[in-house]
């Protein structure tokens, strides 16, 4: 189905605005510097010396509610605070900034933190790049036989940044832990040999901070005749929450639409992985709007998000983010579990109360809403969901533990075979967690 005419330049201004970033560099100059404490400005300069900071125009005007600031969830969500980083990791930066200290000083201390905040967890360094002909190739990932992940070099930033984000690695100085490739020619090589693959994901960063033209040459590649085996290709995208103009007025956002159509009448499945974090996200027009120009393409839009402290930790929450998704379209995917990495203590909720808000939330909303799955840890064996906490054991001797089990894993064999481990009730990530039942060992570590 053709998408609709693009917005006049009126519809356009009313849209949204230009696109102008925000960051570290100009945050002092914009208008919401004057409604922060001093308190509050000495965290953004210090904190964003060691996290990504990045947002733009449209997310601070439109999505953040300044009258309850610093507790709004989309400061929260777009904005780093003090305590994301370790109290004597701060006041030691703070101290040397104050100070005047030379650049390479507060770099090499900048390094040691970012290093301390365990960049790419789960083996995406040491056990999902692939090879081809025994050489690595660091702009893919396969863990899952179905799936490769690609991450094309032009797509390794976003339109604003998450300050949950695992991927926060990519977007600041640390080049031995980035993942990137120029070209499609390695892709294209791996895909031939490994014909298991059904599914690519182009992913960052954000795939559409790249004009329409730069997508499309990542994208045609995929189309071929020789890679008739990759029926599905995914966009993980941001995109449409902190920038949705990407698909109605900017310049080249029929262009972008003609190719997710393109992609369409090729025969593959084209699913747009959207990422929405609180409700508030699709309350602006030009936001649901965006919406319908790419549910217009035929593409398939499915959304995922993880649970955060801060954000959006209540169940009412979540029940109004799926029942506000599935109307517009779009096919509830998972709630994800803060991983490990990054500023994990600020965000991570503990796994007992992840169920509790999951299960909640999923009594409140319809049989439409309930195709997402959660709460899902992306750890190095695989994705664990928590299914619940029951008791096992005999009359008497009965021990509280959590049910799990794996929705993908790097072996086919463990998916969706339940496993039990010992209650935990501080517990927010799969290391924490013990064998129930006596056992030595989980039986994936085997």
């Amino acid at each position: 189905m053709p998408v609709e005419a693009p917005l006049s330049v009126a519809g356009a201004a009313q849209g949204g605005f230009r696109y102008r970033p925000i960051t570290q560099q100009n945050m002092a100059r914009q208008p919401f510097w004057a409604r922060l404490s001093r308190d509050q400005r000495e965290a953004l300069a210090v904190v964003s010396r060691v996290l990504p900071f990045r947002t733009n125009g449209y997310v601070v005007d439109e999505l953040i509610d300044w009258d309850r600031v610093p507790d709004d969830p989309m400061f929260q969500l777009t904005f780093v605070q003090r305590d994301m980083l370790a109290a004597e990791s701060y006041q030691a930066l703070r101290e040397r900034l104050h100070q005047g200290a030379p650049e390479a000083e507060v770099a090499a201390l900048v390094d040691r933190i970012r290093r301390g905040l365990k960049p790419h967890p789960g083996g995406q360094v040491t056990h999902n790049v692939p090879s081809l002909d025994g050489r690595p190739l660091p702009g893919l990932q396969h863990k899952y036989d179905q799936t490769v992940l690609f991450f094309p070099a032009p797509g390794q930033t976003c339109h604003a940044y998450c300050t949950y984000c695992f991927r926060w690695a990519q977007f600041v100085d640390l080049p031995d832990l980035k993942f990137s490739a120029r070209e499609t020619d390695d892709l294209v090589a791996y895909l031939e040999v490994h014909r298991e693959v059904s599914d690519v994901l182009i992913t960052g960063g954000d795939p559409l901070i790249m004009k329409a033209s730069t997508l499309r040459r990542y994208l045609e590649p995929l189309l071929s005749d020789r890679l008739s085996h990759v029926r599905n290709i995914r966009i993980g995208t941001k995109a449409l929450s902190y920038w949705p103009q990407r698909l109605v007025s900017d310049p080249d956002a029929d262009e972008l639409l003609r190719l997710f159509e393109q992609v369409v009448a090729s025969g593959r499945q084209l699913a747009l992985m959207l990422h929405y974090s609180h409700p508030v996200e699709l309350r602006p027009s030009v936001a649901r709007q965006a919406l319908a120009r790419a549910r217009a393409t035929g593409a398939e839009l499915r959304f995922q998000a993880p649970l955060v402290r801060h954000v959006n930790d209540r169940a009412e929450t979540w029940a109004e983010l799926l029942d506000t998704v599935v109307p517009l379209g779009v096919v509830p995917y998972y709630m994800f579990v803060e991983r490990d990495t990054g500023p994990r203590n600020y965000f991570e909720v503990p796994l007992v109360r992840a169920h509790e808000i999951f299960r909640d939330a999923y009594r409140q909303v319809s049989g439409l809403a309930r195709t997402i799955r959660g709460p899902s840890m992306s750890a190095f064996p695989g994705k664990v969901r928590v299914l619940g906490v029951t008791e096992i054991g005999a009359p008497g001797e009965e021990e509280p533990c959590f049910v799990l089990d794996f929705l993908q894993a790097r072996s086919s064999d463990w998916v969706r075979r339940p496993f039990f481990a010992r209650f935990d009730p501080q517990a927010t990530w799969l290391d924490q967690l013990r064998p129930a039942r006596g056992e030595a060992r989980f039986f994936f570590q085997d």
